[in-house]
């Protein structure tokens, strides 16, 4: 299947990614469905994407015509084969248990055309191991970021059996988009960006935990010096800059020992035993007193699209 062959798409799962990930679909011109088992899900669906598409509009990203056209190519079910009647393309962004996973692809399998595109949304689990024996020569992981209508980056990993023509079709879907996608030529758990965060996510426990800086400090340091130099030189071309020699020497030399990763960093589960789960409950490592979530996400959208604005090409841009 080629770009130009993609019509319609279907997006299976309206919870905290799903509404965005609609909304990218649609802001490429094509009609869309969003899927829900629940009812009060789509109902929430449907609220996101507006809000979505207000910040928009309020950003100059869209005119107030052009949002509405957005808003009036994605339609919203809880009904699986309305979802998926006349659609190319499906994207899954269902709940991350496999046998939710499994069942929705087996039924998507036999409504789809056998020709139709079938990507997975799946972070902790190995889609690959669920996909449909049939299905898996149109069948490749699609990993979106969150706020997915915002951020450009979408992993798409190639499976063993996923075609050349698969592959090249997602790519070209999501540049359509606006997104910028990262090819993955193999599966591999974690993918490319949580793999980085779950070994900085180590990092960042033992420094809480052992009193070497708030958390305050902790996002300061990183503001101000590993994100800016990321946005010009990424992770690799940093050392090329520094020298591989110097590099090699540092790793030799280092008296540097990484600790060992927790399975129950104390200074996470500290907070969530006392209920303090970040923006939805008012506070976290953070307190967001007298703040709501929809004016704490409303002020993140705000500074992440300044963000992309200001950056502008430097995310394609290298050396």
């Amino acid at each position: 299947m080629k770009l130009e062959d993609i019509k319609r798409i279907a997006v299976l799962g309206a919870g905290t990614m799903g509404p965005g990930i609609a909304q990218s679909y649609a802001m490429s011109g094509r009609e869309v469905r969003l899927y829900d088992i629940s009812k009060p899900a789509l109902d929430k669906a449907r609220e996101m994407l507006l809000a979505n598409l207000d910040t928009y509009v309020r950003e100059d990203l869209l005119s107030v015509e052009e949002a509405d056209a957005v808003y009036r190519r994605v339609s919203f079910t809880d009904v699986l084969a309305e979802a998926l009647d006349g659609v190319q393309f499906v994207q899954e962004t269902v709940a991350e248990k496999p046998e939710i996973k499994r069942s929705v692809f087996a039924q998507v399998d036999e409504l789809l055309p056998p020709e139709g595109i079938l990507v997975s949304n799946a972070s902790s689990l190995d889609p690959f191991k669920l996909a449909p024996e049939g299905r898996k020569a149109n069948f490749a992981a699609a990993h979106w970021f969150a706020p997915p209508q915002i951020l450009p980056l979408v992993e798409v990993a190639k499976g063993e059996e996923t075609s050349e023509e698969t592959m090249e079709t997602i790519l070209a879907l999501l540049r359509a988009c606006g997104k910028k996608p990262v090819r993955l030529e193999k599966y591999v758990p974690g993918y490319i960006i949580n793999r980085l965060q779950i070994l900085l996510n180590t990092e960042v426990f033992y420094l809480l935990e052992q009193g070497v800086c708030t958390p305050e400090q902790l996002d300061l340091a990183v503001k101000a010096s590993l994100m800016p130099r990321g946005m010009v030189l990424g992770l690799v071309q940093r050392y090329d800059f520094t020298g591989l020699d110097i590099s090699a020497s540092n790793i030799v030399n280092g008296s540097y020992v990484m600790p060992e990763t927790s399975k129950h960093p104390a200074a996470l589960f500290d907070h969530v035993d006392k209920g303090e789960l970040g923006v939805k409950t008012g506070k976290g490592f953070y307190d967001y007193a007298g703040r709501s979530r929809e004016e704490l996400c409303a002020r993140r959208d705000h500074l992440l699209f300044q963000v992309l604005r200001a950056t502008g090409d430097l995310i394609d841009t290298t050396i």
